[in-house]
């Protein structure tokens, strides 16, 4: 039985970060009123002219730079020329034969891949060729309703950028990881919060299948409607096998658009395409081209430490694991945060910085957690960086034991309350005085003779028992690490 490989490629829009639209004045705002934010020249009334929005090709520019794109001396904007209900002037502002950023990669990342799919990655390392990456205007948005449609101009003008790849992606599961490790890098960038939910990140697919012997791609099928992340992989996954079953039994494909349907898990049919659109591009006569010189040193300025170098870079630095860096590095805000706790322990820590796997444990294994049983992102969390850093340094110290260390987070993500603050408030503080750390041992010593033969004849459980005794005589305020030595030297 022969066997097929799927071609994959992607297009994603993601709209830019700016307050202001793309070539007029209009305030961005996702869920304002509809039709608010409008002006004649997102509304394409005659006589209305665009103005460039510097921000927004700063940050097209930086997006170039982190995805290692080249940047072109001098780009230009291209009309392109069609007719929708949500694009009134007949043409959409974009850039054809000259965009601001050609080439480039997104690498992928063991954790940008889906969780079940990290243990089996066919090629570790990969990295998913750019063509270009062009600059436009979106479009309004429509609503249809039972016998109605209705345009909101909210989003009509709002900055557009268009990341286009090669043909790489080679399975769904590489799909999520580009996506995923995509939406990384423009967060990292603070150049989109590429919310797919908020429609700031669209993704448009096209996917072909071929029997493995064969070199010629299969007929192109592009879907739609694809508005998560898992929701492009469950999309690809039903669409390649759909196909393989039409190639497999002697059929023909035809090139077509189809629409992802979530809640039924299959794709339909939307229109045929016979043929390529002709846009019939040429240059906006309002808009002059673009030199770039300026806009490359000023995104140089702004351009930030990219996921992958910071992974490396904990990893080398602060000795934790792999895994570890890549959970914190992958969130810009979280790799913050655990660098904010090593550097701050605040001064009621009296001791060394904190041991950088002790603060990476606390915040991915309680910190997150506890998070995500609230419901809340880390810039609502009631714990600051500080505090973690803090936390660590007094179980290092021998200040409260582990287990205290626990009772200690609790207070702290519910109060926000600094942990030294809490261990005083709760008398948590361990006794390390080995003076009266002795006097205790003394104590059960003489008080479970049975226990001590026990352990001199051979039986060290026996003296976990003993040191119980002595936890339960100072109360739990007792070293158990201190305790253990003490008892052990008394009873050679």
């Amino acid at each position: 039985m022969n066997r097929y490989a799927a071609t994959i490629g992607l297009e994603v829009h993601a709209q830019l970060k700016t307050s202001s639209k793309m070539f007029c004045s209009c305030k961005v705002e996702y869920g304002a009123e509809p039709n608010t934010h409008t002006c004649p020249t997102c509304l394409g009334l005659p006589g209305a002219l665009p103005v460039m929005n510097g921000e927004a090709l700063r940050l097209t520019t930086l997006a170039g730079l982190m995805l290692g794109c080249t940047i072109p001396e001098v780009c230009k904007f291209d009309r392109k020329n069609y007719y929708y209900p949500d694009m009134p002037k007949n043409y959409q502002i974009s850039q054809y034969d000259q965009p601001l950023c050609l080439g480039g990669g997104v690498p992928l990342h063991e954790t940008a891949y889906p969780k079940d799919a990290q243990k089996n990655i066919t090629t570790p390392g990969k990295t998913i060729r750019l063509t270009r990456i062009h600059l436009e205007e979106d479009v309004a948005k429509s609503f249809h309703l039972e016998s109605t449609s209705g345009i909101d101009f909210n989003r009509a003008g709002t900055p557009l950028m268009e990341i286009v790849s090669e043909a790489d992606i080679a399975s769904p599961e590489e799909a999520f990881a580009y996506l995923t490790a995509l939406r990384q890098i423009l967060i990292y960038g603070g150049i989109s919060d590429a919310d797919m939910e908020k429609g700031q990140m669209r993704c448009d697919v096209n996917v072909s299948v071929r029997p493995t012997d064969r070199e010629q791609y299969g007929t192109k099928i592009e879907l739609k409607n694809l508005n998560s992340i898992s929701g492009v992989r469950r999309a690809l996954a039903f669409e390649i096998d759909r196909q393989i079953e039409i190639v497999r039994a002697g059929g023909k494909l035809e090139q077509e658009t189809r629409r992802w349907d979530d809640d039924r898990g299959e794709t339909t049919l939307m229109r045929i395409k016979e043929s390529a659109h002709d846009y019939r591009y040429f240059p906006d006569p309002d808009l002059l081209p673009v030199r770039t010189t300026k806009l490359v040193d000023a995104a140089r300025v702004g351009m930030p430490e990219l996921p992958q170098a910071k992974r490396d870079r904990f990893v080398s630095d602060y000795g934790i694991s792999e895994y570890d860096a890549s959970v914190l590095a992958d969130d810009r805000e979280l790799s913050d945060y655990f660098e904010a706790a090593l550097r701050a322990p605040s001064s009621g820590a009296v001791g060394n910085l904190p041991k950088p796997k002790s603060v990476a444990n606390w915040i991915i294994n309680d910190l997150l957690s506890a998070l995500g049983t609230s419901s809340i992102g880390l810039c609502e969390c009631p714990i600051a960086p500080a505090s973690i850093g803090e936390l660590t340094l007094l179980i290092e110290g021998g200040s409260i034991s582990g287990r205290q260390g626990k009772e200690v987070f609790a207070e702290m993500i519910t109060s926000g309350k600094a942990p030294t603050l809490i261990v005083e408030e709760k008398g948590l503080k361990q006794v390390s005085d080995s003076g009266a750390l002795e006097a205790f041992c003394d104590e059960v010593i003489s008080s479970n003779p049975n226990s001590v033969a026990d352990y001199k004849s051979g039986k060290e459980a026996a003296l976990n028992y003993l040191k119980g005794q002595v936890m339960k005589l100072s109360k739990g305020k007792a070293n158990p690490a201190v305790v253990g030595e003490i008892l052990a030297k008394k009873l050679v």
